[in-house]
């Protein structure tokens, strides 16, 4: 079981916030938004580099830009669109692509309704974005989506996993990394990561 938990003070800060069951849907979609720069600024840090020469107001000198085309965030709908907002602060140049799941409530089963992506996302490191990886189902479908579309680079960035999902997750998917702001303890009978925060998009878009 191979993640990388991004435990920077800020990070685990608006997580707590985010946490409480007092926090108000406006509040909860800010800080949705400034944690996704946090975790988008982390899952950016090995991005290639190439020198350019350019001109500064005392002299000409060459400097690091990023190298070869732009990454591709991908969001898992609807509620990865709480993350993506956040990364596209950070990287409004990037390419954007959605892949819609939605869980079955009996079997938890991925079932796709939505897929729209660049055309050229093998020649981009695609970043996928969902808050939650619980049973991992839906990232495990999404990303073998992405795969079957022609992306070859992927990671996968949410805010919560469970060891449940984290396993199955990398058990599927082996070469692409997870990055998340916390692993939590557990599922429960439904689904759902405990000790959590409840259902992400519900509590972004003040759905229950």
């Amino acid at each position: 079981m191979k993640i990388t938990i991004v435990d920077h003070p800020l990070v685990q800060h608006k997580l707590t916030l985010m946490r409480r069951r007092e926090t108000p849907t406006s509040a909860f979609r800010q800080l949705v938004n400034e944690i996704a720069m946090l975790l988008g600024y982390e899952v950016t840090r090995d991005l290639e580099l190439k020198p350019k020469q350019i001109e500064t107001p005392l002299e000409v000198m060459e400097a690091p830009v990023l190298a070869g085309k732009k990454l591709c965030f991908v969001s898992i709908l609807r509620a990865g669109n709480g993350l993506l907002d956040g990364m596209l602060s950070l990287m409004p140049s990037a390419r954007v692509g959605h892949v819609g799941l939605y869980r079955d409530p009996k079997t938890l089963v991925a079932i796709e309704y939505y897929y729209k992506v660049p055309h050229d996302i093998g020649d981009r490191l695609a970043i996928v974005v969902d808050p939650m990886l619980a049973t991992a189902n839906s990232a495990i479908a999404a990303v073998e989506r992405l795969k079957q579309g022609g992306a070859k680079r992927m990671k996968f960035v949410c805010l919560l996993a469970a060891p449940e999902g984290v396993e199955a997750f990398s058990k599927a998917h082996p070469d692409v990394e997870l990055f998340a702001a916390a692993l939590d303890r557990e599922l429960n009978d439904h689904g759902y990561i405990l000790p959590g925060l409840g259902d992400a998009g519900d509590r972004i878009y003040g759905t229950r």
